[in-house]
């Protein structure tokens, strides 16, 4: 059993740019019975910007930790067991003002936990989360793919590295704001793109 994590982040719910590229992606791949999708919205998990608190929290022996403590690490733990889960990490990606989501932002947050999903070694950071794959949907009004207003493409690799996850694939649409003719080829080439993950997954 394949078990694929989907993490939406647009405002817009299912209505979003990035959430109709996932979700195609993800509609072309269901129907296999060895495939399992587990769908978070972390938009809708309002999760709070992380806190002192909270980081002390895990830093804190399991056996050690106080009430409130315990229900902070508990946010992480359970967002960090959901990736250890996955074979596969797919995000949709909208871009809100030339970076990713906040909400998303604030997910990752819980999921960088030194000795848990990456430590420090004498030659830098290793990543403990290996052998996972990821696929990004990344949506965008206007062409960014390439320029130094991409912020989101290197971001999302560093970030995916650093916790060990090295198979990193980019879906884009961009121009969607640019136009209806613009819009519809920005989707018609990322289908195309879709068509062809899927079909090598196939293989």
């Amino acid at each position: 059993m394949k078990t694929i994590l989907a993490i939406f982040s647009s405002l817009n719910g299912t209505q979003g740019n990035s959430s109709k590229l996932a979700n195609d992606y993800l509609s072309k791949i269901e129907s296999d019975e060895s495939v399992q999708i587990n769908r978070v919205d972390v938009a809708s998990l309002a999760l709070p910007h992380l806190t002192s608190e909270e980081m002390q929290a895990w830093m804190t022996e399991a056996s050690e930790r106080d009430g409130s403590q315990q229900a902070l690490a508990k946010i992480s733990d359970d967002i960090v067991e959901t990736v250890k889960a996955a074979d596969e990490i797919v995000l949709a990606v909208p871009m809100y003002n030339f970076g990713i989501p906040s909400s998303l932002k604030a997910y990752f947050d819980r999921i960088a936990r030194a000795g848990i999903t990456f430590k420090y070694t004498e030659t830098g950071p290793v990543g403990l989360l290996e052998n996972k794959s990821a696929t990004v949907f990344a949506a965008r009004g206007g062409v960014y793919a390439g320029s130094d207003f991409d912020t989101q493409t290197p971001y999302l690799k560093h970030f995916l590295n650093f916790i060990g996850i090295s198979d990193v694939k980019f879906v884009y649409a961009e121009g969607l704001n640019m136009g209806e003719e613009q819009a519809n080829k920005a989707f018609a080439d990322a289908s195309e793109k879709i068509i062809e993950l899927t079909n090598d997954q196939a293989h």
